[in-house]
């Protein structure tokens, strides 16, 4: 996942293509791709709940309890305040909202980048087994912006109706097929390069290579970032909860005294 989060500066930009390829499909690849060619900030999701300030991250948790409760018209607004600025969306927050998406920005195009099942279930699962461990909700909880994390997850993949199997890759493409009306939907198979994206998009071939980022060793990186500065935050906490209570001690043991001393009277 990126290091950096893009931050829109020009909030009237709309999304202008969201890709729908599932989890562990060049998402992160994809994004910057898509800055390139669309010369503007694109939305990923994990680098955006990792990276941005606590507010941001806040309201993305806010949009799954929307959802869960049927609230659709403070969903929609939700996701275009989220998205506000954004000119691409990849990951999941992208491909757990298509059809609200393509209601909030008719002329925004839909990617469907896909891989074999096989290849891509041995990169998902390992994904899908952490992506809403309750141990890791409580590690995070000091750190401002990750903290939501967790919680998030839980309604990542709510919208595709099945539950994590080898063949879920499968049956959120024929999802999206069904979905996205054929003149809106590129479908490209992970590792096709330039061409057929930039053909769908009316754009020229960059000259430069394809991004190429290696998603679960970033994953990896960025996971022991967040370890490391969720552990220097709790010691921090211990440490201030030491102090205060060494000092509670040092003052109670100091009143206690003061009680038990002889009182000393004055002779004429």
């Amino acid at each position: 996942m990126g290091q950096v989060a893009s931050v829109p500066t020009d909030k009237g930009r709309r999304l202008e293509v969201i890709d729908a390829g599932f989890s562990r499909t060049g998402t992160l690849s994809y994004a910057y791709a898509l800055e390139i060619l669309l010369d503007g900030p694109v939305h990923h999701t994990a680098t955006q709940l990792f990276n941005r300030e606590d507010s941001y991250c806040k309201k993305w948790n806010q949009i799954f309890r929307y959802r869960r409760a049927g609230k659709r018209t403070q969903l929609l607004e939700a996701l275009d305040d989220a998205f506000s600025g954004f000119v691409g969306a990849t990951d999941v927050t992208a491909i757990d909202f298509i059809p609200e998406l393509m209601e909030l920005y008719p002329d925004a195009k839909v990617v469907l980048v896909t891989r074999p099942s096989a290849a891509w279930w041995k990169s998902f699962k390992a994904v899908s087994e952490n992506s809403g461990n309750k141990v890791m909700g409580y590690i995070t909880m000091p750190l401002p912006g990750v903290r939501w994390f967790i919680d998030t997850a839980r309604g990542f993949f709510e919208a595709t109706g099945y539950k994590c199997n080898p063949l879920w890759i499968e049956q959120h493409n024929e999802y999206v097929r069904k979905i996205v009306p054929k003149e809106r939907l590129l479908e490209v198979e992970l590792g096709s390069g330039w061409e057929p994206l930039c053909k769908f998009l009316h754009k020229r071939i960059p000259n430069q290579p394809f991004p190429h980022v290696n998603e679960a060793a970033a994953r990896d990186r960025f996971t022991r970032k967040i370890l490391q500065k969720a552990a220097t935050a709790w010691i921090g906490i211990f440490i201030t909860i030491g102090l205060i209570v060494f000092f509670c001690f040092v003052i109670v043991q100091n009143f206690k005294l003061q009680e038990a001393a002889p009182v000393q009277y004055e002779t004429k």
